[in-house]
């Protein structure tokens, strides 16, 4: 009998359809003739009918708290109760047979308990033969037990079935297209939006590596699923029929083992249509390459004459208002002719591709002390600006000396400009660290708050002048500085504390 339920049980996964298995075979096993099935409300701890097989209407909606009645009893002690002689025994509750008419003589209940804690319990309801003995009572603690893994394991399937099922739900109604894959790329979920843009129609793909057919793709497929970081950004471009770019990032999963170690069992692919973005930025680039160029011919002519009307001022008798409207209009000039230079840099370097890059490979702590030594004179008072490189041990990469020189100008600029302080420190650091070269520009400034550090790489951002004491500029220096990390494969950040300073950092694969 108890194979035979062992099979049955272990062949219920459905809480309701097992829990009236196990009610139908309680009274089996112990020749009762009928049997009631409690399960524990954890939060009320209190025992209620979950099924209540021939039983009226209002006895399955009563609940027995712990330590109420024989069921209470032995959910409160976990341990197994016969009673012989129902109608005599104090711990025998009345209350369900006073509502069902039914007449209770003996009773056998025991606990079902998982992992040490009672989840609920069996009760066997009249011997149809004698009393219930001993040997009954080893019968179904072995079914209790078996009932209780039986119940365990359908809610764990319920659990993972729900929660399966609000992952789908979420997966699918994601605007992102989104792809969940083993490790070996094969696909297990597709989203419709991942459908859409990547024609799963035609192209009928059962692998990611089948997925970007369409598309151009940076870095390559091959780089994107071999690569060892946790999440890996790429990008991917269609120009025909239409236009069409997406940002792509492939996350990678992780489980513990039976150790407790991070192991990876997949990826989740996600793509994000950017192609209004990327449009518009090459209608910001066009524009602003168009405006600079523009500039450059009527600035030289104003400057050049501003230039001659300041030195014939200097040199002549002339009244102090066109002294000074001279002097202005030169500096004003100047002024304006840096900040044209410094937007055509960004436009310049904003086109420039990885291979135009002129690479070579030199030592990071050497030639952040030639930086120095060309910041002091971008900087000349001494008193006000003190420049220090810091580095213990040389730190080769591989770059073009001049487009990192003029990162590191951008950030030295912005530690001078953005800070208040009277004496200004500015430290140059390199140190190699986990396979990448890391070129640091610390300083004493005022800090930056956690929520801008992500902004303050985005074109044309400055943090509020409440804050910064905003200087002039067009807010593209930290913007080129980024430009320049990803030209070299690498990438830019920043870490600050309020009132002691910040550090800006260019990692580039060492």
């Amino acid at each position: 009998m108890l194979v035979m339920v062992s099979r049955l049980l272990s062949s219920k996964l459905d809480i309701s359809e097992l829990l009236t298995t196990i009610m139908r075979l309680a009274s089996r096993v112990v020749g009762a003739e009928r049997a009631s099935l409690y399960l524990l409300d954890e939060k009320a701890q209190e025992l209620y009918f979950d099924v209540a097989l021939g039983l009226p209407e209002e006895v399955q909606k009563m609940r027995f708290k712990l330590g109420e009645g024989i069921a209470g009893t032995c959910a409160k002690e976990g341990r197994s109760i016969i009673i012989a002689d129902a109608a005599n025994d104090p711990r025998h509750s009345k209350k369900a047979d006073s509502k069902s008419g039914f007449i209770t003589r003996s009773l056998l209940t025991c606990p079902m308990i998982i992992k040490g804690k009672v989840i609920g319990v069996v009760q066997a309801v009249n011997r149809i033969e004698g009393t219930f003995e001993e040997v009954d009572k080893n019968n179904f603690e072995a079914f209790a037990s078996q009932a209780a893994i039986a119940i365990e394991n359908s809610r764990l399937f319920s659990s993972v079935k729900e929660e399966k099922r609000k992952m789908e739900i979420v997966f699918k109604r994601v605007k992102e297209g989104a792809i969940l894959t083993d490790l070996n790329g094969e696909i297990i979920l597709i989203n419709s939006a991942a459908k859409t843009y990547l024609e799963h129609d035609k192209y009928k793909f059962t692998n990611v590596s089948g997925a970007f057919q369409a598309f151009e793709i940076k870095p390559g497929i091959d780089k994107v699923s071999s690569c060892d970081d946790a999440a890996c950004r790429f990008e991917l471009f269609r120009a025909k029929p239409k236009k069409f770019y997406m940002d792509g990032s492939a996350i990678k999963l992780f489980k513990e083992d039976k150790e407790g170690n991070q192991v990876a069992e997949g990826k989740l692919w996600i793509l994000t249509d950017v192609t209004a973005q990327r449009l518009e930025e090459l209608m910001a680039r066009s524009f602003l390459s168009l405006i600079s160029h523009k500039f450059k011919t009527p600035l030289a002519s104003i400057n050049g004459f501003a230039q001659l009307l300041k030195d014939e001022t200097a040199r002549t008798q002339l009244p102090d208002l066109v002294k000074k409207s001279s002097e202005t209009i030169h500096a004003q000039g100047q002024k304006l002719n840096g900040l044209v230079e410094s937007l055509l840099n960004f436009v310049t370097i904003d086109d420039l591709g990885a291979a135009e890059l002129e690479k070579i490979e030199f030592d990071a702590s050497e030639f952040l002390s030639e930086v120095a030594e060309v910041a002091k004179l971008w900087h000349k008072d001494p008193v006000q600006v003190t420049i220090k490189v810091v580095a213990t041990e040389p730190v080769m990469v591989k770059a073009d000396r001049k487009l990192l020189a003029t990162a590191i100008k951008a950030m030295v600029d912005n530690a001078v400009k953005f800070n208040p302080a009277k004496d200004k420190l500015v430290i140059l650091s390199a140190q190699a660290r986990d396979g990448y070269a890391l070129i640091s520009v610390g300083d004493n400034g005022p800090g930056i708050p956690g929520e801008e550090l992500e902004n303050i790489f985005h074109k044309f951002y400055q943090v509020e002048s409440s804050f910064t004491g905003q200087v002039e500029g067009w807010g593209l220096g930290l913007a080129l500085v980024k430009k320049i990390a990803e030209a070299h494969n690498g990438k830019v950040f920043a870490r600050s504390q309020l009132q002691k300073g910040s550090a800006f950092t260019i990692a580039l694969p060492a």
